[in-house]
């Protein structure tokens, strides 16, 4: 149990705990990770008969990571130390464990929650959209993802990789075990109101969970963002490269074809980024999984063949440019189709130089990346 001044908490937990220990007859201990309190928390936790270990680093995953690496037994429980959960729930959790499941989750949604014990907006927004998007991003199946009611197998904790110090540690926690392989499913819990203050700031903490699945998942942060605008710009390129539109008495010329220009240089500036920093969290072990695009992407392009592709389209480009400067030399330039050819051109150019130096960029962060060079 992580604690941060739950003094008028702390006590009943550990009590709670070591009667489920007690009821099951198994052979296990209480663990009290404290991360700073203040409030006379550790011992008042230690009186009641639980182990107590000290986190300096201040955060909620900091201080289960210590409890983490001091437990000793088979199967680890963890819990917050604030009476929402109730430990009479060991033996679901235990059973999975024993039957070959890695991680087992408390699901509170298909369990029960007391009246006050989450607010509205946690159960109708914050909770449904954060878990909807971490099964969209990693696919985990994961109901609830965010319930702080959970066990694993002790062999299982190296393999999941933890490093974040936040809140976010509860859904890296569900990500790099998904990511790893681990056998997970979930049990039904009840959820109970708190006793003292939340340690939770809404907006704050679910922002940190977001921002910690994007940064996860640079496909949908990059790639499918920078596809999108990359599409649009070059079909509205496409679109007025024979001359204007007319649309219910608006008129698409040159400045859209500028925009689709942008666009089309953004979303590709995008895309690379995107690739580029997949590659960086999997060749320094951030991201210990794979994905099919970079799986597919480092066996079959080579920094040479990228280099080769963003000549041929930095030359596409430098051709047109030339035919026009050499038309402009002639005094034949002030035509619209000139303009409009210089408009594609100029972004065929632009988006040539950014395929080749981003190729070698890309070469320098997989470097170590076996079959990549």
């Amino acid at each position: 149990m992580p604690c941060l001044n739950e003094a008028a908490s702390i006590g009943i937990c550990v009590d709670k705990a070591w009667a489920a220990i007690r009821k099951y007859g198994l052979k296990g201990e209480v663990i009290v990770s404290d991360n700073g309190s203040t409030d006379g928390s550790p011992q008042i936790a230690a009186q009641h008969g639980a182990r107590v270990v000290f986190q300096p680093l201040k955060g909620y995953g900091y201080a289960y990571m210590k409890g983490f690496e001091e437990a000793r037994g088979r199967y680890i429980l963890m819990a917050d130390s604030d009476n929402t959960y109730d430990f009479n729930d060991l033996e679901r959790f235990l059973t999975p464990l024993r039957n070959g499941a890695d991680l087992v989750m408390g699901n509170r949604f298909k369990g029960h929650i007391l009246p006050g014990a989450m607010s509205w907006s946690h159960r109708y927004i914050g909770n449904p959209i954060l878990s909807g998007l971490l099964n969209l991003f990693f696919h985990t199946g994961i109901g609830d993802a965010h319930c702080g009611m959970r066990a694993f197998r002790r062999s299982a904790y190296p393999r999941m990789h933890l490093q974040t110090g936040g809140m976010e540690f509860a859904s890296e926690m569900v990500i790099n075990a998904s990511k790893a392989g681990l056998k997970m499913t979930e049990v039904p819990i009840t959820y109970y109101p708190r006793i003292g203050e939340s340690k939770l700031i809404s907006l704050r903490d679910g922002w940190r969970h977001l921002r910690f699945m994007l940064l996860y998942s640079p496909t949908h942060l990059f790639v499918w963002p920078g596809g999108a605008l990359m599409a649009l710009g070059l079909l509205t390129q496409l679109l007025l490269a024979f001359g204007p539109l007319q649309i219910d008495g608006m008129s698409f010329g040159f400045r859209w074809m500028f925009l689709g220009s942008l666009l089309a240089i953004a979303g590709f500036q995008i895309i690379t980024l995107g690739l580029i920093g997949r590659f960086y969290s999997l060749t320094s072990h951030i991201d210990q999984g794979e994905d099919r695009l970079i799986q597919w992407f480092t066996r079959h392009f080579r920094m040479e063949g990228g280099i080769a592709l963003g000549a041929l389209v930095f030359g596409a480009g430098a051709v047109a440019d030339l035919a026009l400067l050499i038309a402009w030399l002639n005094g034949r330039f002030e035509s619209p189709a000139g303009v409009r050819l210089s408009i594609i051109a100029l972004t065929l150019s632009v988006i040539g130089l950014q395929t080749i130096f981003s190729s070698f960029l890309a070469s320098m962060m997989a470097i170590r990346r076996r079959g990549w060079t």
